[in-house]
């Protein structure tokens, strides 16, 4: 790999705590519609954006016919969770290491809802950590689709990126992208589950990842 000079960061579940709120509101929000998926099915498809997510876990019809309806149910059911919503450990140090220490150009990339992810920036100083911030509204199709990650190195003109995330989704969407692609366990994901979507390497947390920056900045 070219020496990277971008990084592309996952926000929800890598940077904050919110893949459990997410699966709850999903829940709630497809029980609406007559449609029951169990939790653990919905945590493993938590990283999806909701274009991708209900016909995966609900099928095309019910897309087809509940699609639209049931991402705004979830918004709803959503929102009251959000002050619940912290900062995971090392969250803004890896940032600042990143920007100010190594000197690359940092992009948060989410499929998640602006209004969403703008809040969670207030919780690790982002807006001054990074240079880009992108979500859903950014891109025609969310992760796994790789199309994220490449909005995201075009936004800073980077020649050679990497991608930090949580969940198989962030994964295959930078293996899309041809980045190298490293994870932490913070979405509950298990390291098979990661290493044969094509991690890299997967850490425990956001602090061991600092720890091994030299190592994946070598290239």
């Amino acid at each position: 790999m070219t020496t990277p000079d971008t990084a592309v960061i996952d926000v929800d579940g890598t940077l904050v705590d919110t893949n459990y709120q997410h699966a709850i509101a999903w829940s709630r929000a497809l029980r609406r519609f007559g449609r029951t998926v169990p939790l653990w099915q919905l945590h493993r498809a938590v990283g999806m954006g909701g274009d991708q997510l209900v016909p995966a876990v609900a099928g095309d019809r019910f897309e087809a016919e509940h699609g639209d309806d049931a991402r705004a149910a979830w918004k709803e059911e959503f929102e009251p969770l959000l002050p619940e919503v912290a900062a995971l450990p090392g969250a803004r140090e890896l940032l600042a290491d990143l920007s100010g220490g190594y000197g690359l150009s940092v992009v948060l990339a989410s499929s998640g809802a602006p209004e969403h992810v703008h809040a969670y920036l207030e919780l690790f100083d982002g807006r001054s950590l990074a240079r880009e911030c992108l979500t859903r509204d950014d891109v025609t199709r969310t992760k796994p689709d790789p199309e994220l990650v490449r909005v995201a190195l075009r936004r800073v003109a980077g020649s050679a990126g990497f991608v930090v995330g949580d969940s198989v989704w962030d994964v295959r969407a930078a293996v899309g992208a041809r980045c190298p692609a490293y994870a932490v366990r913070t979405g509950g994901y298990g390291d098979d589950e990661l290493r044969g979507a094509g991690a890299q390497d997967v850490f425990d947390s956001l602090d061991e990842l600092r720890g091994a920056l030299p190592r994946i900045l070598r290239g």
